[in-house]
């Protein structure tokens, strides 16, 4: 295997000079001699945008920090044909870190990436409950890829990242394992991984801790001329701790999402558990809503939430084509509001079993039920009452 030390290539490891040149130059002659490992080595990296190359490892050691840039001139958008780069979240599509139609890429070792997100942020405007404005530009995420096959993400520490930490969109094979991502709270729409379109991916033995959703499965039709399918998802053994959701699954604009399994999660969360939410204010331009959701388990998870543990919800006026067959079994729940499975009068939720649950809350309901059919419940324990 061949490897490159991005040192030997001009790479600075003060903290201060912009070495993206230089990295990217270790990235491209990699690729060029037919593929092998970029050693990142002890020190810390300043750097743009760097763009994998198929068959290129980006390995950072322990003892290295790769920082992003904070000048905004510095990050590139990602451009790729049938990409609609004009209807991303957040009006942003430049990263840190991206790929596009590369496979065999990987990004591993027990450094970290930081993605400096503060200095992307009007600090001098944070809200009373000090969360920073969201400035006119666009924030740049830590990683972005479209398109990729055979992906490897492993044991790095992600970390401070200006929006969005990881967006993975139509990818196939991918594997996320023993990543360690941390957002910063003071921060705007800090997911960690949202999984986009994408066919046989493995989300292992992770520890998130961050602002908005942990983990998001969602199929974003608008932003591809190719059909947006999100399917055969995993993620096992992880820890989410968020002030928003711990796992998100679809909204009104998605397209097809199936296929998951969810096991063996702790979920800690000031504001809720699991969430399906379709709102209008997610509905694509059209107005009409596109979303297919069915066939995704959740199973062995505990949850401690302030508000609602599982929340199913179809906002009146949205007729999706689909959500039901959620099965929940093996659920240890604390919780400040009920579970709640509620469709609308266009959409009823169906399909829903909750099985071997305990369920404590102290709010004045165990569980909401409106506009649905077919939820079963069995071997459930529920109790309500208020905070002693």
């Amino acid at each position: 295997m061949n490897t490159y030390r991005i040192k030997d290539f001009g790479a600075v490891a003060d903290g201060r000079t912009i070495s993206t040149k230089q990295i990217q130059k270790a990235i491209d002659t990699c690729h060029k001699e037919g593929g092998g490992t970029v050693i990142c080595g002890n020190g810390c990296f300043r750097t743009g945008t760097l763009t994998l190359r198929s068959n290129v490892e980006l390995h950072v050691t322990a003892g290295c920090r790769i920082l992003g840039s904070e000048n905004l001139k510095d990050y590139e958008d990602l451009e790729a044909s049938g990409f609609y780069g004009e209807n991303a979240p957040e009006k942003s599509v430049n990263c840190l870190i991206k790929a596009v139609d590369a496979e065999n890429v990987a990004v591993t070792g027990t450094g970290e990436i930081n993605g400096c997100g503060e200095a992307f942020y009007e600090r001098e405007r944070a809200s009373s409950a000090g969360k920073f404005e969201k400035p006119p530009t666009p924030r740049p995420r830590l990683v972005m890829f479209y398109r990729c096959r055979n992906v490897l993400f492993q044991e790095t520490c992600y970390v401070d990242s200006a929006c969005w930490t990881f967006w993975l969109m139509q990818c196939e094979n991918v594997n996320v394992h023993r990543v360690n991502i941390r957002g910063d709270r003071r921060f705007r729409n800090v997911d960690s991984i949202d999984i986009d379109a994408c066919r046989n991916v493995t989300v292992s033995d992770c520890i998130m801790n961050t602002e908005d959703d942990c983990i998001i499965l969602r199929s974003i039709q608008s932003m591809y001329d190719a059909p947006a399918v999100c399917e055969n998802v995993t993620v096992n053994n992880c820890v989410l701790e968020t002030a928003c959701q711990g796992v998100r699954v679809g909204c009104p604009a998605d397209a097809v999402i199936r296929n998951a399994a969810f096991t063996n999660l702790v979920i800690n969360s000031t504001n809720n558990g699991i969430i399906f939410q379709n709102l209008k204010i997610y509905l694509p331009k059209e107005g009409v809503a596109l979303a297919d959701v069915h066939d995704i388990v959740f199973s062995n998870i505990m949850i401690d939430c302030k508000r609602f543990p599982v929340w199913l919800y179809v906002e009146e006026g949205i007729k999706l084509r689909r959500l039901s067959d959620l099965s929940f079994s093996n659920l240890r729940i604390k919780s400040g509001g009920p579970c709640i499975i509620q469709g609308s009068t266009e959409t009823t939720i169906r399909d829903i079993c909750f099985s071997n649950m305990d369920f404590q809350t102290t709010g004045n309901d165990a569980v909401v039920c409106r506009n649905c059919q077919d939820v079963k419940f069995a071997s459930v324990s529920l109790s309500n009452r208020s905070a002693v």
